[in-house]
């Protein structure tokens, strides 16, 4: 199977292609970020200038759409571009993909909901408080709308390329022996990048179809870094509490926006709730002994 992987320069897509590629044909897209990935072919390409001719070009059997900005405030700031690029090229992609017959698998996120409550499943009804979230569900609607899944991931973690995430700062600062500050009243479901892309292999072979949850157990950002200080040896008293009211942002955060995963881990039977068992994953990926 001949499967096309857009933002493979991001942290999810990354491992989804790296997955991808030990059983199938992968062909990975970037814009800006080059990244070598053994057994994939890597092509740069801007998606929202013709996405369709790459559709055409490759006829890949499968579409695992990643690419999309998704620094929240800068969304919040260049609204247009956001479009532009989450909805509008994602439009573009998918209907081209329908069009010669690829499966089409779309990766979203947990800000679609406006984190009042926490613990979503796939049957709430989304209502995002930022605009990258509405972008996303907006291009949820679209993918729907052609019959592809959408798999839902969250505060996503661990190794490769990509923008900072939480995880690896936190590692990389406790150990310099620095301090590191974590919200105590934010909760999310951190989700290795690996499990990731173990899931969407899995998917890519089932017709599941509508909207998945792939992400980890709910916790606060600190019980997070407190996790992280166990499973890496690091000293939990350098991880100090704060309140999320305490920082700063351009666009607003979702207070809880933890997922359900029970559907993920009937059908995928990937244990997604073991927050140490993907720690010491992420460990032996960093070399940590």
């Amino acid at each position: 199977m001949r499967i096309l992987v857009t933002g493979v320069s991001s942290s999810p897509g990354y491992k989804i292609a790296l997955e991808l590629s030990k059983k199938h044909e992968v062909v990975g897209i970037y814009r800006s970020n080059p990244v070598h990935i053994d057994g994939v072919m890597t092509l740069q390409r801007d998606l929202s200038v013709d996405p369709e001719g790459v559709i055409r070009d490759l006829r890949p059997d499968a579409v695992v759409h990643v690419a999309s900005i998704g620094n929240v405030d800068y969304c919040e700031e260049n609204q247009a571009e956001c479009y532009r690029v989450n909805v509008e090229s994602a439009r573009r992609i998918v209907s081209e993909s329908y069009r010669i017959g690829s499966n089409i698998l779309y990766i979203s996120t947990d800000y679609v909901f406006d984190g009042s409550r926490g613990l979503y499943s796939e049957e709430d009804l989304p209502r995002p408080i930022n605009y990258y979230g509405l972008t996303k569900l907006l291009a949820e609607e679209i993918v729907r709308s052609f019959g592809g899944t959408i798999v839902r991931i969250s505060s996503v973690y661990g190794a490769g390329p990509g923008r900072p995430n939480f995880g690896r700062v936190v590692i990389e600062k406790l150990g310099r022996g620095e301090r590191v500050s974590a919200a105590n009243d934010q909760w999310i479901s951190p989700t290795l990048n690996t499990l990731i892309g173990i899931a969407v292999e899995k998917l890519l072979g089932r017709d599941v179809g509508g909207i998945i949850h792939v992400a980890g157990p709910r916790m606060t950002r600190y019980e997070f870094a407190l996790a992280i200080c166990d499973v890496f040896g690091f000293e939990r008293e350098l991880v100090e509490p704060i309140s999320i009211k305490s920082l700063s942002f351009r666009a607003p955060r979702p207070i809880d926006s933890s997922l359900r995963n029970e559907k993920a881990i009937k059908i995928l039977g990937i244990d997604l709730n073991n927050i140490k068992g993907a720690l010491e994953i992420l460990k032996k990926e960093l070399g940590y002994r």
